[in-house]
């Protein structure tokens, strides 16, 4: 035995009042709260009414659970429970099944007629199955239906009410049949494969609407015992099964089903025993109770014998932790490990190991921790392993205790002392870093950083240990120690009576850089004005980190980024703010424009050349031709015309169709992302446009009719006079050719004549116009 480490904090552990360290193993399912952690199940296996429940009466369910206490093959294995099989329509079954307890994954085979253990089509068989019992009321587990080898008379057709077995197998393959029996009406050609015929009775013990019968009085009750007695002269196992059935009432009977089948194949090194149950295209209610697991060979199995230890140091003050190891104890049974430490103030304070079965293989809480006057003794988590706390005042005395172990096959020793001496714990001590006076909890370095630790205590201390991570560092003895890696150090210290005194600990990290996110580039519109790096920094954190920019022979830090007044290509590095050591650097480009962006723009009627009032106005139907006029730089517009319509066209025409004051608005962007606007005003004051010729000339080929040009007009009239003022031309025709110069179809002479025109806009507007022209020949 070997004192191992004195540590700081109490080793917790949580227990049942009864802790299951091994066999035998009793479960009687009756509900969640005595159920034991070793007791796992899936699928869809669940606590209902004081039983397990491994599967509905519903198609398609599966269930399972095994016992997470792994045994030795050398001595066999028993169990016993009670089944019930009711509520459905006569489907699948239940198997008991051994499996490799060393399986790192452990996953159940196809269900179905494959019972959780054989392969079923492409679903593989159990991990590390070893053997699978088969409890069959439907009949697909005792033939070679969806992938599986073998069953009975060359497994073709179903045999309902049988038992099977199947060995071992990987994936899809292996798990054969090796052998069964029929427990009812078994087929023509079974002679020796069945029950006789006064011991038959159905597995299954009753069908729909049927209930669950518990009375061993009641026909349907059913108990199985199930033995695996090692096989003396080879290898694997005897396999024995009986039955209590009770089909009679008040008259249950005892029925060997096996009375010893061979089932030679090499186990592994341990197993593992669990059941399942499942439902096809047919149902059954799946139930288990009352499990009990048991050593078969209990015969074969030895009690473990404990040693006196009397090596034992503590000291005062602080919780001391040891070790038994299973080397230093005699465990005879094979494959056998400490599981339960128990301990006692005296040797008749032992207990003797129980009659009762299910009392034995469990560790009493009472009897894991134990309070004397001189301090405390507590079982650990891991076998061998437990705690003393001296009380104060005891320094330099001895206390002795009994304690026991248990294996995992549920067996104790008779009990033995171990006396541990009390001696005075050493002052305090503490490490420092690098020369600095003040504790510290955390040291932060760049990458390639060492720390110097430095012990400091107010005694002689004759040996130093060094800890990294609760492990202790190889080599470190002395009170300095250098750290350059990740970890939480510590350093154990030993006085002249080799009592430990623990200093705080430290951690030592190297932070990684944090991730910070920039905007590149960063663009200064305004010429000769500097730009603010630091705004397109998302979450600049000057008071946690450290910034640095460099480029175009100039260096910044932190708000000297706020005034960068140079374009170019830049790096951005950060770094933590208690560091020394800058991020791997990031390229940032620094835009400033040498000239302002400018927007401008000019408009027209399109085709007219109509740019205002001076030139005849704007009309409502009028098609404005907008175009663009801004810096040469600019890379994209955007135009709003102030009635609600935009474009982003760089010449766009747009028709208002009223009349109105309307502020258009170009908004224009470069590559660098820089905006400029400007705003001009369209004022539309008319509804119409009436223009008249000052003369026209009616023998030419053009120009030889006197008609005004008009735009938005509904009607119109044209009245010509002489300079008399006689009337000699009328018209109120708008699709008129005009005035051709004659009267009553003669030319008039040339001169001045006078016009009046009398005319209704689109918008109601009186028209009203008059003037002079001339004739000319």
């Amino acid at each position: 035995m070997r004192l191992l480490l004195l540590a700081i904090a109490l080793l917790c552990a949580s227990y049942n009042s009864y802790s299951q360290v091994g066999f035998p193993y009793c479960e009687t399912f009756v509900d969640r709260e005595s159920l034991g952690a070793e007791t796992v199940f899936g699928g869809s296996a669940s606590l209902e009414g004081g039983v397990l429940r491994l599967t509905d009466a519903q198609r398609e369910q599966n269930g399972y659970v095994y016992i997470d206490i792994p045994f030795s093959p050398a001595y066999g294995i028993k169990a016993s429970f009670e089944y019930f099989m009711y509520g459905g329509s006569g489907a699948d079954g239940l198997t008991v099944f051994l499996f490799d307890a060393d399986v790192q994954d452990f996953r159940t085979g196809g269900f179905g007629g494959s019972f959780g253990y054989a392969q079923r089509n492409d679903q593989p068989g159990m991990t590390g199955g070893y053997l699978g019992v088969g409890f069959d009321s439907f009949g697909n587990y005792s033939n070679s239906n969806e992938n599986k080898i073998g069953g009975f008379l060359g497994g073709n057709g179903l045999f309902p009410n049988s038992i099977s077995i199947r060995k071992g197998g990987s994936g899809l393959n292996g798990y054969e049949f090796v052998g069964g029996k029929m427990t009812l009406d078994p087929p023509t050609g079974s002679l020796g494969l069945s029950l006789d015929v006064q011991y038959q009775f159905p597995l299954s013990s009753g069908g729909p609407g049927t209930g669950r019968i518990t009375d061993p009085a009641v026909p349907g009750y059913r108990k199985v015992f199930l033995e695996l007695e090692p096989n003396p002269p080879g290898v694997g196992y005897i396999l024995k099964l009986e039955m209590v059935v009770t089909t009679i009432a008040n008259e249950p009977r005892t029925i060997t089903v096996f009375p010893g089948i061979p089932f030679p194949y090499e186990p592994p090194k341990n197993l593992k025993i669990g059941f399942a149950a499942s439902t096809g295209g047919e149902t059954n209610i799946h139930e288990i109770r009352n499990l009990v697991v048991e050593v078969s060979n209990d015969e074969g199995l030895q009690n473990p014998s404990g040693v006196d230890f009397s090596d034992f140091a503590s000291c005062e003050g602080q919780e001391n932790t040891y070790y038994i190891t299973d080397e230093e104890v005699i465990l005879p049974n094979e494959n056998s490990e400490i599981r339960c430490l128990q301990f006692y103030a005296s040797p008749d304070d032992i207990e003797g190991e129980s009659d009762d079965i299910c009392a034995q293989g469990k560790c009493r809480e009472e009897n894991r921790v134990l309070e004397l006057p001189q301090g405390t003794f507590k079982a650990g988590t891991n076998g061998g392993d437990f705690t003393f706390f001296p009380n104060e005042g005891f320094t330099d005395q001895s206390v002795t205790v009994y304690y026991t172990i248990t294996d995992n096959y549920g067996k104790s020793s008779v009990g033995n002392a171990m006396t541990l001496k009390i001696q005075e714990s050493p002052e305090p001590i503490s490490i420092f870093v690098n020369g600095n006076p003040n504790l510290v909890e955390e040291v932060r370095l760049c990458g390639g950083e060492s720390v110097t630790f430095t012990s400091k205590g107010d005694e002689i201390y004759e040996r130093y240990e060094w800890y990294k991570d609760g492990e202790l560092i190889v080599g470190a003895t002395s009170e300095q120690y250098s750290a350059n890696t990740v970890g939480e150090y510590l350093v154990k210290v030993y006085n002249r009576k080799n009592c430990p005194a623990i200093s705080n600990s430290i951690l030592v990290s190297f932070p990684e850089f944090p991730d910070f996110a920039f905007t590149s580039p960063v663009v200064g519109c305004t010429p000769d004005q500097p730009v603010d790096v630091t705004k397109s920094i998302s979450n600049y954190e000057p008071i946690t980190y450290d910034y640095k920019l460099t480029g175009a022979g100039q260096s910044y830090l932190d708000d000297e980024m706020r005034e960068v007044s140079l374009s170019g290509e830049f790096e951005l590095q950060i770094k933590h703010a208690d560091l020394d050591c800058y991020s791997s650097p990031e390229t940032l480009q620094i835009m400033i424009l040498e000239e302002d962006l400018l927007a401008d723009f000019a408009f027209e009627i399109q085709g007219t050349g109509v740019k205002g009032e001076e030139d005849g106005g704007f009309f409502p139907d009028d098609v404005f031709q907008f175009t663009d006029i801004s810096s040469e730089d600019a890379e994209s517009w955007n135009w709003d015309f102030g009635d609600g319509s935009v474009s982003t066209e760089k010449k766009p025409t747009h028709v208002y169709g009223k009349k109105g004051d309307f502020d258009v608005t170009l908004s224009i962007t470069n590559e660098w992302g820089c905006e400029a606007s400007m705003i001009k005003r369209v004022s539309i004051l008319r509804s119409y446009r009436v223009m008249f010729p000052t003369g026209f000339t009616p023998l030419s080929e053009t120009n030889q009719f006197f008609l005004p040009k008009y735009k938005g007009l509904v009607s119109a009239e044209l009245l010509i006079f002489n300079t008399w003022g006689d009337l000699i031309f009328q018209t109120d025709d708008l699709k008129t050719t005009g005035w051709d110069g004659k009267l009553d179809g003669r030319l008039l002479d040339a001169g001045i004549y006078v016009y009046r025109y009398n005319g209704v806009a689109t918008d109601g507007e009186k028209v009203t116009k008059a003037g002079k022209f001339k004739l000319i020949r």
